[in-house]
């Protein structure tokens, strides 16, 4: 939903070349340690997946000790303290190396988001420097980040072998997760949770089936419309690569509204009981949807996502009873 919390963020327009150099630094540390950890955690499995994130550990090591040497020669020893969370355009990354069970496709989405962004990173890093030597730092990062996406699509290419490899996800299907999936996940969640409460407990307080609609038409159409807009606001996509702010905007401000629409829409019939008790089918049908989402396009355990969405919209479904029958 819209917020009103300030943005204490930077704009990533307004950094100069030591703030640039400084956040570059910082990016390839944590960079290099989710590599390492991916290592560590899938070298038991997958030998050859792990050797390849240990040379990109190594790689991302080197990156940070080009940058650091160049920085110490322009600015001194006193590193800048900023991290991609201070500057605005940046989202914070799922901790997928957290879940007791890693999966190789969620490794696989979890590398080409992080190298595509840091390959943005760069570009536009180095059309804002002046200095040619930094300029020509950044521009040589950005060509080398480039060609580590394309570790995404060589996991475990022994081990999965000709059916495996059939079956990986392409760089299309990445970038309509990141476009389309997670806007649109969010707003589905947030359509179908948030407005649960305000029609039922019209519903319940009114009794007319008529006024629950409208109530529920308005939640929908006005939460769509700020999820949209938040969404669009959040990011440009410049520096992220999840393409184009409308259309994730237009992802989530639609998904959010038909979230709300569904079940508010059976209230378009007059007898008020048979609403109410197609309207509760229709919210058990999008918690389940909502959990299979995740499962599907976020590698969350499938039960664990059910207990979150489930349990979360239960609350909200009494609560909106409650207050309804108050």
């Amino acid at each position: 939903m819209f917020s009103l919390r300030f943005d204490h963020r930077r704009d990533f327009a307004t950094l100069d070349e030591r703030e640039i150099l400084a956040l570059a630094v910082t990016a390839e540390e944590e960079d290099g340690r989710i590599y390492s950890e991916f290592a560590s955690r899938l070298a038991a499995l997958y030998p050859g997946s792990a050797a390849i994130f240990e040379g990109m550990a190594a790689e991302e090591d080197g990156h940070r000790r080009r940058l650091l040497d160049l920085y110490v020669e322009r600015f001194g020893m006193r590193l800048v303290p900023i991290r991609r969370e201070d500057v605005r355009g940046f989202l914070p990354r799922k901790p997928i190396w957290l879940l007791k069970t890693l999966t190789l496709e969620a490794v696989r989405q979890q590398v080409w988001e992080m190298e595509e962004g840091a390959y943005r990173f760069y570009l536009e890093a180095a059309k804002q420097t002046q200095d040619a030597g930094i300029r020509k730092l950044l521009g040589d990062l950005a060509r080398e980040e480039r060609k580590h996406a394309d570790a995404a699509d060589r996991l475990d290419d022994t081990e999965l072998g000709a059916q495996g490899r059939g079956s990986e996800k392409s760089e299309a299907h990445r970038q309509f997760v990141l476009t389309y999936v997670q806007p649109g996940l969010a707003g589905l969640m947030d359509g179908s949770v948030s407005t649960l409460a305000p029609v039922f407990a019209a519903a319940f307080a009114t009794g007319d089936t008529w006024q629950t609609f409208l109530v529920g038409l308005a939640a929908a159409v006005g939460a769509g419309i700020s999820m949209g807009f938040t969404e669009a606001a959040a990011d440009d996509g410049k520096l992220t690569g999840r393409g184009s702010p409308l259309k994730r905007g237009l992802a989530a401000g639609v998904m959010t509204a038909l979230g709300g629409l569904g079940h508010a829409l059976p209230y378009l019939i007059h007898d008020f009981f048979t609403a109410t008790a197609i309207a509760v089918v229709v919210v058990l049908i999008e918690l389940w949807a909502i959990a299979f989402i995740q499962n599907r396009f976020m590698q969350t355990p499938f039960w664990r996502a059910v207990l979150q969405v489930v349990l979360g919209g239960s609350l909200v479904f009494a609560a909106g009873i409650l207050i309804g029958n108050a």
